[in-house]
């Protein structure tokens, strides 16, 4: 498996001399045959500003830096892939902070790109691929002369358009699971926050955030256009937006609006879980999913990234196990990275957490983060890391009962309400 790299242009080449190795955290690893697979649809390469390549002379068998003006190179997973390993790369420069992706290690062999991933999911209706982009034009130009006032339809139009956001194109494409945000705040500052950073964080959002409250007419508008089919989902809780919860009177007010007049679809929304009695108000209006956020079941960890206002871990815990109880069809969304989610205490607690709340899927998704300002802000390992092949299967051995994917499922045929 040769090394992969690029020239300061961002030109690829492969070395032919050298064997490619990726990063367990902080730490270089050399990468196993049954961890690569080959670069999926929609996955994209990119250069790692301000590095260096890291690499085995297998003259030697040690690791060494390659010379010259180059950079490392990473690839961009499409949902459906999990990472096993961060790329091989040192920086030259450690004030410079990496954009807000998930950096997976890529390298050469048999001919073609190979990853270090496995695929978690079906990634077909999240292939960027299967997404014209001429039809969303059309969609975003016929849904807003059809509700030309309708500022939530403004405001997708340039999630879909501009950021080419695959949610909110599908929200204009009136299929699979469509996005209808609904909060300008927070009660949560995360580390890795995509829609809003504090001016001193050295990161740049890579999305602007809604910055107004949207009415319960223009929510209820959007939701009625897209619950059209029995297996539309519809969903509160975007990158554009703040935690949905804070809006819980606006949302059960909408939900209850739209219950009245169809029973099409699914409702989901994907939420910190945080305001446990909001939560409860959104369940017992009739919701039929529910994806929770998390980056660890661990209190020290939690707190480190998300930075929460006045929740605990502890809240998140209850509103699951109510959401359960009331035959919501619950997951996490939880936010993973090769080197801490796989180290022992992580997996211990989140089995744990995954049992106490009756939890339905996991969604695996690469958390998109500069690693070495992540691994400075949590606690330290404190047990064995097992790597990330192995974490999938201990989750698949000890939580037979709980789909291991990586987006919002809908519920089996024996949960539908």
């Amino acid at each position: 498996m040769n090394l992969v790299y690029a020239d300061e242009s961002g030109k690829l080449f492969d070395h032919p001399d050298y064997i490619a190795v990726g990063r367990s955290g902080d730490m270089i690893v050399e990468l196993m045959e049954d961890e690569l697979i080959p670069l999926p649809s929609g996955a994209t390469l990119v250069g790692l500003p301000y590095t260096r390549p890291v690499c085995i002379d297998p003259e030697t068998g040690e690791m060494k830096m390659l010379d010259g003006k180059v950079q490392a190179v990473g690839a961009l997973l499409p949902q459906g892939y999990t990472r096993l390993a961060l790329p091989g790369y040192v920086k030259t420069n450690k004030n410079e902070k990496f954009p807000l992706f998930g950096y997976t290690s890529v390298v050469w062999k048999d001919g073609g790109f190979y990853v270090a991933a496995e695929q978690s999911d079906d990634p077909y209706k999240w292939d960027p691929l299967n997404c014209d982009r001429g039809d969303v034009k059309n969609g975003v130009e016929r849904l807003l002369e059809k509700y030309p006032e309708n500022r939530l339809y403004k405001h997708l139009s340039n999630c879909a358009l501009g950021y080419e956001c695959l949610t909110s194109s599908n929200t204009f494409l009136q299929r699979w699971e469509g996005g209808v945000p609904v909060s300008y705040s927070c009660n949560a500052g995360c580390f890795g926050c995509i829609s809003e950073q504090p001016d001193d964080s050295g990161f740049v959002a890579p999305q602007t955030r809604m910055n107004f409250k949207p009415t319960v007419d223009e929510i209820s508008e959007i939701m009625l256009e897209h619950l059209r089919e029995p297996d539309s989902i519809i969903s509160f809780g975007q990158g554009c937006e703040g935690e949905p919860s804070t809006q819980a009177k606006i949302i059960v007010e909408a939900m209850r609006r739209v219950r009245s007049q169809t029973s099409q679809g699914y409702i989901n929304i994907n939420t910190n879980a945080g305001l446990t009695d909001h939560i409860r108000a959104i369940v017992d209006a009739g919701l039929d999913l529910m994806r929770v956020s998390t980056i660890s079941a661990l209190d020290d960890h939690y707190n480190a990234y998300y930075k929460p206002r006045a929740y605990t871990l502890k809240n998140v815990e209850k509103s699951l196990r109510y959401a359960t109880d009331k035959g919501v069809y619950t997951s996490i969304n939880y936010l993973i990275f090769p080197g801490v989610t796989d180290r022992e205490e992580e997996i211990e607690a989140m089995i744990g957490f995954a049992r106490r709340t009756g939890l339905k899927l996991i969604q695996m998704r690469n958390l998109n983060i500069d690693p070495e300002s992540y691994l400075e802000l949590i606690p330290p390992a404190r047990g064995e890391i097992y790597g990330m092949k192995q974490m999938l299967e201990i989750f698949r051995d000890e939580l037979p009962d709980v789909v291991i994917g990586s987006y919002t499922h809908l519920p089996p045929a024996a949960l539908r309400k």
